[in-house]
């Protein structure tokens, strides 16, 4: 009887240990010093826990996908490049967001071996699409992470892993926030990878707070707008301003201008009268499959 009684309370006090635990990391994500347990939190850390565990599997399977959205010249309409972009079917769960499972992977460890995937299958497709005889005009826009450019080898392992196509064939998308984290490491990245041959776009632009002088010196070919300032420009003149104002400092710095998000005639007319050079969004094209796009953009 004794000995059951032991057991009920060791088993208790592990139930207990494990909620304690579960609410002080939700707590911490929340930064609050008070979190209450709840079962809904149990159920959220548990399917992280799968969702690590299968796209982990995923990645090192090559069960994921790439995606290719076009950007096209705002004045000629043309295809002058596009984004690759990774999705991922599971055979249980379905199509799971890339809002979801990035963020996951960032906090799990797996960014950089999902960049790699990623670098590595952009790679591949351009080579397919060089042999094909139907090339992809312009540069393939690949985004790089915050853990991936924090690697001051980073422009060496790129170059390794693509090795099979031109570096002239791709572009480096980097976040704003992401430059700021260390501005002066960030310059001598992003010098090594001009050097070597690669494009560099700062995305998200407008929303990191980078300083003039920085941006200068990262010599950066391209601002990429941020898609929460082109939605509302037609109707927010704040937004708009911003929009002008990102244009105007690009063409001062010699560099082009991309917005992200178009989605509609309007939109897209008022930045090529801005003078921005390139978009993409729902309004020239979503995002495809490299079989889907090929057919629809690359075939005469």
């Amino acid at each position: 009887m004794g000995s059951r009684v032991i057991r009920a309370m060791s088993l208790a006090q592990v139930s207990c240990s494990n909620a304690a635990s579960i609410a002080l990391h939700h707590a911490k994500k929340l930064e609050s010093n008070i979190s209450p347990y709840t079962q809904t939190m149990r159920h959220t850390l548990e399917r992280r826990q799968w969702m690590t565990e299968r796209l982990h599997s995923a990645i090192l399977e090559r069960r994921l996908q790439l995606y290719f959205q076009p950007q096209v010249d705002l004045n000629t309409q043309t295809l002058t490049g596009a984004e690759a972009l990774c999705r991922w079917h599971d055979p249980e769960w379905g199509w799971v967001s890339p809002s979801e499972f990035i963020p996951l992977a960032e906090e799990r460890g797996l960014i950089r071996l999902l960049g790699d995937w990623v670098l590595e299958e952009a790679a591949r497709q351009l080579s397919v699409w060089q042999a094909a005889g139907t090339p992809l005009p312009g540069r393939l826009s690949i985004n790089i992470s915050a853990q991936q450019f924090a690697d001051p080898r980073l422009t060496t392992h790129i170059a390794t892993l693509t090795s099979n196509i031109s570096p002239s064939a791709i572009a480096l998308e980097l976040t704003e926030s992401d430059f700021m984290r260390d501005p002066d490491q960030a310059v001598i990245i992003t010098q090594a990878m001009r050097q070597a041959g690669y494009a560099l776009f700062i995305d998200d632009f407008g929303t990191g707070y980078s300083s003039l002088s920085y941006l200068r010196r990262f010599a950066a070919d391209a601002l990429k707008i941020d898609i929460s300032f082109v939605r509302d420009m037609l109707d927010n003149h704040h937004d708009r301003a911003i929009v002008q104002t990102i244009i105007a400092m690009a063409n001062t710095l010699e560099m082009k201008t991309l917005a992200e998000g178009v989605e509609s005639a309007a939109q897209a007319a008022l930045l090529a009268d801005m003078g921005c050079n390139q978009a993409q969004g729902y309004w020239f094209g979503r995002p495809l499959p490299a079989d889907e796009f090929t057919r629809t953009w690359l075939n005469d």
